[in-house]
């Protein structure tokens, strides 16, 4: 297990600053998601880590010992990392058994090794198969097993679930990192889905610009985001204008309570809901509202509805969802959080 510390990451390619003086701290054995949308810096932070790139500026240490900085550089292979790459990166003409062996030491061992790490990541009876006769989801486990075979105490995945169905790609990752807690090592699981971020990792640090906003535990991070920014990476969101009067909101949607993260606020205000908060009522217990239009989606239903004056749209369950034209009223539950306007 490492505990993984940067502080002041700067990178840069030619004039193009890519990290722009990112901290970051990982307790030992934990899982940290890094989230953000393309070319945000994720997977340059994560090569900085690996030691797969010079830092340009700032430190990362593992356990108190510092493996990057300016005038300091360790490789990676000296590490103790295992890293699976977006693709996979299999080799074609190798089997599977094959792949794993490629990173283990010739010692006495590792065929005993070699057989834990196929039982561990469910390959068992796969050994002699070639890439091309997989799954995807397959070969992403014959990655992961490789990746797993030297015993790393910190592994990173840079999106590797990303060619996948999107059920499979969440069923599969949530297995993944349960296989990852099991074993012990340190995690970092870069990905731009929040789904993926918020069921697999202890934190999630959202990205944007060479920065890390935020880095928090997922329910902190979708439900007291930093900033505006954070809460649109992080999921559907309705904001509304209004005005703090100290703990309360007062908005369109009526009179609610200010989440206590979001400090002390006066005057007007940018009033952040989620849109799960916003209940709808066949009754007049809220603010009036009628509904404009559905769209079927299966086990859900997105209905958009004026309300307060205000454009709305919700995602309900199919069978609790109105009828189009329905008139009737909605509220909202828990706190809300809100930024200065």
């Amino acid at each position: 297990m490492s505990q993984v510390t940067a502080h002041g990451l700067r990178k840069a390619y030619g004039a193009t600053e890519i990290l722009r003086g990112v901290d970051l701290r990982l307790a030992s054995g934990s899982v940290l998601a890094l989230l953000g949308p393309s070319g945000c810096g994720k997977t340059t932070l994560l090569r900085l880590i690996a030691g797969f790139e010079p830092v340009d500026a700032g430190s990362i240490a593992f356990d108190g010992t510092v493996v990057a900085s300016p005038s300091r550089f360790m490789p990676p292979e000296r590490r103790s990392i295992g890293y699976v790459p977006q693709e996979g990166a299999l080799f074609p003409h190798l089997t599977v058994e094959e792949n794993i062996r490629y990173g283990l030491a010739r010692g006495s061992d590792w065929r005993q090794r070699l057989q834990e790490v196929l039982a561990l990541t469910g390959l068992t009876g796969l050994g002699e198969r070639y890439p091309h006769e997989l799954s995807g989801g397959q070969q992403q486990r014959v990655a992961l097993a490789r990746a797993l075979a030297p015993k790393p105490s910190l592994m990173l995945l840079d999106e590797p679930f990303n060619a996948l169905d999107l059920d499979l790609r969440h069923n599969l990752c949530e297995e993944v990192v349960q296989i990852l807690r099991g074993t012990g090592a340190t995690t970092i699981l870069v990905t731009h889905d929040p789904v993926e971020a918020f069921s697999t990792a202890d934190q999630v640090a959202v990205m944007q610009n060479g920065h890390i906003r935020q880095c928090a535990s997922p329910e902190e991070v979708y439900w007291c985001p930093a900033d505006a920014t954070v809460a649109r990476l992080t999921g559907s969101t309705i904001f509304l204008p209004g005005e703090a009067r100290g703990t309360t909101l007062q908005c369109a949607l009526g009179s609610l309570p200010l989440h206590e993260k979001a400090g002390t606020l006066q005057a007007a205000v940018q009033v952040m809901l989620r849109p799960e908060q916003v209940c709808w009522s066949d009754g007049t217990d809220g603010v009036a509202a009628q509904v404009l239009h559905r769209s079927f989606r299966g086990d859900h239903t997105v209905v958009s509805l004026q309300a307060g004056g205000l454009p709305l749209r919700l995602r309900m369950p199919t069978l609790q969802a109105p009828a189009h034209d329905t008139q009737g009223s909605v509220r909202v539950q828990g706190r809300c959080m809100a930024w200065p306007a």
